[in-house]
């Protein structure tokens, strides 16, 4: 009778510690079913009323200002107070912080895994999604972070050989085609007929992406676009390519069917192209199409996934100056004001003048011909560089969703990974 109560009580034991287990795993610790990271390039918190204000008016609040953990981000690289694109991507994409312009020699970067990497790893289905080239140094440092970045050619090969993400979405067609295909590869290799070989679906147009079924778990790869996607208010291109939000819906569609759940990482790379060459009109209306896919991504992912949208390094110093009404958005915004200065200018880029260093002599030493157009730019900057450059400012980071209350105060950009990480 005695050990039949031993019996008894073990089983009791075994039964209530498996309980427990169960409901720390299910109930005290939930982990998100989705995990959604936006990188915003060129996202500062100085971009955000000026947005706001060319959106819907100052008093209309953007879907980020929805979310409910904001924090500063300190974006240093190793060795510079401002990183380049891509160091500022590896911090994000594997916590590391690295040296600008030394990827391709840092030894440390080819074994540190990226997050998509341990996403994977995780049982949880990936995804990547951009409107520039899957190629772009932002992108690439979630698959290919030691390959040389100047060969687009050789960061689409290893994105086709080596990495194992279930769904790509971008532009860059190019690179992954022969010049006998009207590509960019001079090697002659096909990747697009590689990638089908893998039995991914291949898709080069919006209605080919909703055509997709949505029942089984993705092989999928779009490539819209030679190289960047068009922007948005380019009709033409873009009745033939899908667009931000569009993208990120659909990854969310096709991604939700894995059971492990998914990673799903999201560049808004025109929002920095524009702003490059000082277009205010491109960079505020693709910054806008950023907060669009992030309101489609919290539509469509539910309350119990995890969202975040980060900034990498801020850029061009851009300024929305004197008294604009405060119903004024849109066009109204663009040009000049009633007194005739420009509602918009940047610190550096193309619309400068050229006033200083290297500049200054070609100037004097190529004056302008007889009869060429000399007015200022409607949008100017303060001195002039062939594209915008990246300024010493902390970016900014949203959150929502599990694991998103520790992201408040400042943090290190390579903080974004981790708290990632420890969702999977």
């Amino acid at each position: 009778m005695k050990w039949r109560n031993q019996l008894l009580a073990l089983f009791c034991l075994v039964l209530f510690a498996a309980f427990g287990v169960f409901y720390f795993r299910y109930w005290v610790v939930q982990k998100p079913f989705g995990i959604i990271l936006f990188i915003g390039e060129g996202l500062s918190p100085a971009r955000l009323a000026p947005t706001r204000a060319y959106a819907g008016g100052v008093d209309v609040p953007l879907a980020l200002d929805s979310m409910p953990h904001v924090a500063l981000v300190t974006n240093f690289s190793n060795d510079y107070a401002t990183p380049d694109r891509a160091a500022a991507a590896m911090a994000l994409a594997t916590g590391l912080k690295v040296n600008n312009r030394s990827l391709r020699s840092d030894s440390s970067v080819a074994s540190a895994p990226s997050i998509l990497a341990l996403a994977r790893a995780a049982g949880r289905a990936t995804g990547l999604v951009t409107d520039g080239k899957v190629t772009d140094s932002v992108p690439a440092m979630f698959y290919a972070p030691a390959v040389d970045l100047t060969m687009p050619e050789d960061v689409a090969s290893q994105l086709v050989d080596r990495s194992a993400i279930d769904l790509v979405l971008a532009g860059g067609a190019q690179d992954f085609l022969p010049e006998s295909k009207d590509g960019a590869r001079k090697d002659e290799r096909d990747l697009v007929a590689e990638i089908r070989r893998k039995g991914f679906d291949f898709v080069r147009t919006k209605a080919e992406l909703e055509a997709v079924p949505g029942w089984r778990r993705p092989r999928l790869f779009g490539a819209f676009a030679k190289s960047e996607l068009a922007y948005a208010d380019q009709v033409e291109a873009r009745g033939e390519q899908p667009s931000l939000p569009d993208m990120v819906r659909r990854a969310i569609e096709l991604l939700q069917y894995n059971r492990g759940g998914y990673l799903l990482v999201v560049d808004a790379r025109l929002m920095r192209k524009a702003a490059e060459q000082n277009d205010v009109e491109h960079t505020l209306a693709e910054t806008t199409e950023l907060d669009r896919a992030v309101a489609v991504a919290r539509r469509y992912a539910g309350p119990k996934s995890t969202i975040m949208v980060c900034g990498d390094v801020a850029l061009g110093g851009l300024h929305l100056n004197g008294a604009p009404f405060r119903t004024d958005r849109g066009v109204a915004l663009l040009g000049l004001n009633s007194a005739g200065d420009p509602w918009f200018s940047w610190a550096s880029g193309p619309n400068g003048t050229r006033s200083y260093g290297a500049a200054k002599l070609a100037t004097h030493q190529s004056p302008s011909p007889a009869g060429a157009n000399t007015e200022a730019p409607q949008e100017p900057a303060a001195f002039y560089s062939p594209m915008a450059l990246e300024t010493v400012e902390d970016v900014v980071v949203f959150g929502t969703g599990p694991g998103s209350d520790a992201i408040h105060g400042q943090l290190d950009n390579t903080a974004i990974f981790r708290i990632i990480r420890d969702q999977l």
